[in-house]
């Protein structure tokens, strides 16, 4: 697949997904299997809504048990990438799949436990 440059997304249901060069996984350091760009907004201490671009890619190896990935998995398994007669199909699963990763959000107490084992020393 060529290399195409797009624009960021600028609105809440854009989405800037890239198959060709895509980052190792923060996770675990793998290799991955895209990245995708999109829009999203969050409160600062004011309560003023901030604009700004989330990432979050596509890992064989962490995202084997997450049901929102598992028929993206599926496609880059059994298809060997993304060719031009699975690119609709491709569209619609990466659709759903980013709607499930902007949902999700901190974990809260597994920060705050990471914190002080890492203020220990402990991490």
């Amino acid at each position: 697949m060529s290399d195409v440059k797009a624009a960021e997304p600028q609105h809440e249901d854009e989405f800037l997904l890239n198959i060709d060069q895509t980052p190792p996984c923060p996770r675990c350091s793998a290799p991955t299997e895209m990245v995708v760009r999109f829009p999203c907004t969050w409160k600062n201490g004011r309560g003023q809504d901030v604009r700004g671009l989330k990432e979050a890619v596509l890992c064989a190896a962490c995202d084997r048990a997450d049901p929102a990935a598992a028929e993206l998995m599926a496609l880059f398994a059994v298809d060997g990438g993304v060719t031009e007669g699975n690119l609709p199909t491709l569209g619609a699963l990466a659709a759903s799949w980013v709607e499930t990763v902007r949902q999700r959000t901190v974990d809260e107490d597994l920060l705050t436990a990471e914190h002080e084992q890492w203020r220990q020393g402990d991490l």
